[in-house]
């Protein structure tokens, strides 16, 4: 069998176009000196930053913001708002794509969701989680998270009747009045929990 005929229809779609690129250098810079991308839709929880600042401060910087050259010379982020954000003072690892601002929308549309595409081996997951150890109470949180069972199962793929319940621990707090309980919903949405608004 030759080499052509085991490639499967994605490879062989890859190997007949030709594939840019786009990555001009990579640069240290400023994390304040960046300029957040307007259009950015991305929303960070506490949660997340609380993660973040744990493999921030256990690790490193190990992977690279992304950013666009703008006419006057600036950078306009890409990829990297949320550790651009927490590290400001620092000088960061940005590559500096030779893009335009409408690949810029591009990319800053799909990179987040076709990561999020991916799916997970639960063995091989769970191995890997019993190698990694922190003591960063945020970064502890998100091993713990993801050492949880896996998402359930569309409902197109078992009968509601099979689905089991998850657990859920709740908190109802009363407010002083409307305007407190807005104020409090925001606050706890911002800072990533899920929640409702009730009167009772």
């Amino acid at each position: 069998m030759s080499n052509l005929s085991r490639l499967s229809v994605p490879h062989l779609l890859c190997a007949a176009m030709h594939i840019r690129d786009r990555i001009r250098e990579l640069r240290r810079v400023p994390a304040k000196d960046l300029h957040p991308n307007p259009r950015n839709w991305r929303t960070h929880p506490l949660a997340q930053r609380d993660a973040l600042r744990g493999i921030l401060a256990e690790v490193g910087y190990a992977d690279a913001l992304l950013a666009r050259e703008r006419e006057d010379g600036s950078l306009e982020l890409i990829d990297g708002h949320l550790r651009a954000e927490t590290t400001p003072d620092a000088h960061v690892p940005v590559l500096v794509l030779d893009v335009t601002a409408a690949e810029a929308d591009k990319l800053l549309t799909v990179i987040d969701p076709l990561a999020a595409m991916a799916g997970r081996d639960d063995e091989q997951l769970g191995s890997l989680l019993a190698d990694v150890a922190t003591d960063h109470a945020g970064l502890r949180h998100l091993l713990d998270q993801l050492a949880a069972p896996a998402n359930l199962p569309a409902p197109d793929e078992t009968s509601l009747d099979s689905v089991p319940v998850p657990k859920a621990w709740q908190l109802l707090v009363q407010c002083a009045d409307e305007a407190d309980q807005q104020q409090l919903f925001q606050r706890l949405r911002s800072e990533g929990y899920a929640c409702r608004v009730l009167t009772l």
